[in-house]
């Protein structure tokens, strides 16, 4: 089964600096339909205007991905972290017993972003932060772990039982990847329109897969693709 939710039915709003989209229920948009897919829980289509961005706020027992589109998002934490995440990128955040932390756009240009929420394995865990380049040249034609509960996956960590993973094709390209049984799927292409298992997606549309033991994307244009694999 597949569940398109097209970028046009998103809810989200604009706060000027902040252009935010919401694949589930968040903050002021609610949809008793679209609380989540599975331990997936936020799935956020971020636009950061220049020098703006989110001031220190508290988060506790998540696991926070975000997958920066295009620009930078530069990161502070009460850890002492510090760190600029550019485009194609990842950062991680295990938010455990209590974090605070500010997400800023220093850039002179828009900023685009997926932020992924996803619940954790491990409540109460000591939280932590990381960030890795990933090359858009090693993920071609192929899905790339980015981030995962999974330490064979050299990814960066997460405490869940979940993967990210990205990849890029070019037009007319296809691959696959297997989806356990029991396990469900989320593919946003974040560039380009896909055919996925005979179902069209337009560029920022999500996917909710389940019940499908491979997934078989074709670019019809070339695209860049995001998507959690979990619980």
């Amino acid at each position: 089964m597949i569940d398109v939710r097209p970028f046009n039915t998103l809810g989200g709003a604009n706060h000027g600096w902040l252009n935010a989209k919401h694949h589930f229920s968040f903050a002021n948009y609610y949809d008793p339909n679209r609380m989540g897919w599975g331990r997936l829980r936020v799935w956020n289509d971020d636009e950061i205007g220049p020098k703006s961005g989110f001031p220190p706020h508290p988060h506790a027992d998540m696991e926070i991905i975000t997958y920066v589109r295009t620009g930078a998002i530069t990161h502070q934490d009460s850890m002492g972290n510090q760190g600029r995440t550019g485009a194609g990128d990842v950062q991680v955040m295990s938010a455990g017993t209590g974090v605070r932390h500010a997400e800023y756009n220093m850039e002179d240009e828009l900023t685009t972003l997926f932020q992924i929420w996803i619940e954790t394995d491990r409540p109460g865990a000591e939280p932590s932060w990381g960030q890795r380049e990933f090359p858009k040249s090693d993920r071609s034609g192929k899905f790339t772990v980015v981030a995962s509960g999974d330490p064979a996956d050299e990814a960066l960590k997460i405490n869940a039982d979940a993967k990210v993973l990205a990849a890029t094709l070019k037009a007319g390209e296809s691959l696959s990847y297997e989806l356990k049984s029991g396990r469900r799927a989320y593919l946003v292409p974040a560039v380009g329109q896909v055919d996925v298992n005979g179902t069209q997606l337009n560029a920022r549309d999500g996917a909710g897969i389940i019940d499908e033991a491979v997934i078989t994307i074709t670019a019809k244009e070339d695209a860049e693709l995001v998507m959690v694999d979990s619980l």
